[in-house]
């Protein structure tokens, strides 16, 4: 990669624990760290997934683990079925975060607000409890499409993706129990992932950056209940993105600091910010096993206010037509059932309740699990149905090898003679990947165009 420009490396100097030399070897070593988090719904066991790797855990995430190197997970019908999301290691530490911040025992409302592609979403959505509400936003439209596409990957009926402006948010005064702003920053973090952006790096764009920070910072501030929690992060080192924001947000906002319990062997570098001895959190990858991260939470003082009820109300889908969809669905799930745009969704109830409130205020790409159209004789499922964590267990389903998985993938014909007819599932080591329907005398592969592999290849042995 090429070398680290004196200009950034001079900006590091005196930051608490900033080791001159490891640093700089380990940018020029060419390393790379590849890690995962599974979807606890639909995998727990990751060596399993990769028999061939060695498989480590990563020691602040339930859930998250290093492989000894980058298999082709566009080959992985596993990774299509949505059993576990390619995520930095070093974010996330945001699991532990919410952990020692957040009750995630109770139902609670948050918002991931700079959400694409959907690591920090997804990673939410599993810690916390199941009744709860995640909005994930993200302001760039194309980005928008790709958080919707990975969420619903990742199958889970109680989130709603928008397409809005932080500003957006402040007509949902004092809604939200948590606030997680991963900030658009500099990068200088992802310099070894991305040695590209070395390129990209200036002062100036830091400043930019910095009052970027602020302005979404501001913005989206009224949102958040008293007592509710924002944690703030980035991927850079520079102290105007991290330390000085901290400040900047303590002098603007009735916020208190909370510090975290590190265990030493994670080896994170706790930072104080200059003017309030704030406590904010380092990831150095010449310490971590992981990429360059900043981390910090805040309370926001008072007591909250009694919730307001909402007036509106959804059109749900009528009793009779609701009763169709039951047999597609888990036995043991509470489910609400609307129909939009001739289509079947499926939501959890506090969803449901809060769906009409967010429908008047933001731009809803994505809400809850698209079931399919409803016609006279026959539910025609939705792509979104198979890769949920809400569908039955009891349905029929053809369980494919890996080579008939990966033409599925491509959407190729399959040969499936002597099977059920009709709809069915098809899986790989019993993880649903999409339909096809069975035909007397042909297969209808119904995987989604735009989602389909078109890269040649095949899967690694």
């Amino acid at each position: 990669m090429p070398s680290l420009p004196s200009a950034f490396t001079d900006t590091l100097q005196g930051l608490p624990g900033y080791r001159p030399g490891p640093f700089m070897e380990v940018h020029a070593s060419g390393e790379r760290i590849t890690s995962l988090r599974l979807q606890p719904l639909k995998a727990t066991d990751a060596a399993a997934l990769f028999p061939r790797l060695t498989v480590t855990p990563v020691p602040w995430s339930r859930y998250g683990y290093y492989l000894s190197s980058r298999p082709s997970f566009t080959f992985d019908p596993s990774f299509h079925a949505g059993a576990y999301y390619v995520q930095e290691a070093s974010s996330m530490f945001l699991e532990e975060a919410l952990r020692q911040t957040a009750d995630l025992q109770q139902p609670l409302k948050a918002l991931d607000l700079c959400a694409a592609p959907g690591g920090k979403s997804t990673l939410m959505q599993g810690v916390l409890h199941p009744q709860s509400l995640l909005v994930a936003n993200e302001v760039i439209k194309p980005r928008a499409s790709l958080l919707a596409d990975n969420i619903a990957r990742w199958g889970a009926e109680n989130v709603v993706v928008t397409n809005n402006d932080p500003r957006d948010f402040a007509r949902l005064e004092e809604y939200f129990d948590v606030i997680v702003a991963d900030a658009p920053c500099s990068g200088s973090g992802l310099f070894r992932r991305d040695p590209e952006a070395i390129n990209e790096w200036s002062q100036e764009n830091v400043m930019l950056c910095s009052q970027r920070q602020q302005r979404i910072l501001a913005d989206v501030l009224p949102a958040l209940k008293p007592g509710g929690v924002l944690v703030y992060s980035t991927c850079s080192y520079a102290r105007e993105e991290d330390e000085a924001v901290m400040d900047w947000l303590l002098e603007n906002f009735e916020l208190e600091n909370c510090p975290l319990q590190l265990l030493p062997e994670w080896h994170i570098v706790e930072t104080v910010s200059p003017r309030h001895r704030l406590h904010g959190y380092r990831f150095y990858p010449d310490q971590v096993k992981g990429e360059g991260f900043f981390i910090a939470c805040f309370r926001k003082k008072g007591m909250a206010a009694l919730p307001k009820k909402n007036r509106a109300h959804l059109s749900l889908l009528p009793p009779r037509e609701a009763a169709r969809i039951i047999p597609w669905l888990k036995k043991d799930g509470a489910h609400v059932m609307m129909l939009h745009n001739g289509e079947v969704i499926i939501l959890t109830p506090a969803m449901a309740e809060e769906l009409p409130l967010l429908q008047k205020n933001l731009y809803i790409r994505k809400a809850g699990v698209k079931a399919g159209q409803l016609t006279a004789k026959d539910l025609v499922p939705d792509h979104q149905l198979a890769v949920s964590t809400c569908i039955g267990a009891d349905l029929p389903a053809i369980e494919l090898g890996l080579e008939d998985a990966l033409r599925y993938l491509r959407k190729e014909d399959l040969q499936l003679n002597g099977t059920q007819k009709g709809w069915a599932l098809m899986r790989y080591n019993g993880m649903n990947m999409g339909w096809a329907k069975i035909l007397p005398n042909r297969t209808n592969n119904y995987y989604p165009k735009e989602m389909r592999i078109l890269k040649a290849g095949t899967a690694e042995p």
